[in-house]
């Protein structure tokens, strides 16, 4: 079972599912930012990879949780710019955040996991406990 990402939207999921993700946003400004990162979720033999586009971003400026089986993965930076002349006054503020949720399976070593920051890209390597990697198909001898 792949990690699952938790939707945070105002809108019941049925609109999602019949229109898209952002239709609302997209089309009446509605609701949160639409700004919000890529992410692709992998399942591999042995781990689920989570990755995540952060391009501008550095390692410093992300923050991930893990709390009851739900991973999260945020962002939150506030720019102030103040120009102070004679005959004017400027000042200009921005704040830029994200946050992305996902729910992991039990079947996780939660206190194995790590991340990497390269190139844009975020990884984050969720390992499989031992018991939940799958062996393949076995032969048994009759005897």
């Amino acid at each position: 079972m792949l990690p699952t990402i938790v939707k945070s939207n105002w809108m019941p999921n049925i609109f999602d599912d019949l229109l898209g993700n952002d239709f609302w946003n997209d089309r009446f400004n509605y609701g949160p930012s639409t700004t919000r990162p890529a992410v692709n979720v992998i399942e591999a033999e042995k781990e689920y990879i989570i990755e995540m586009a952060a391009p501008g971003l550095s390692k410093k400026d992300l923050k991930i949780d893990l709390n009851k089986n739900v991973l999260s993965i945020s962002y939150e930076k506030e720019e102030k710019n103040e120009e102070n002349t004679e005959n004017y006054m400027r000042r200009e503020f921005c704040f830029n955040s994200f946050k992305r949720s996902f729910s992991l399976p039990e079947s996780v070593s939660a206190d194995k996991i790590s991340a990497k920051h390269e190139d844009g890209i975020l990884k984050v390597h969720i390992p499989k406990r031992p018991e939940a990697v799958e062996k393949g198909p076995k032969q048994i001898s009759i005897s």
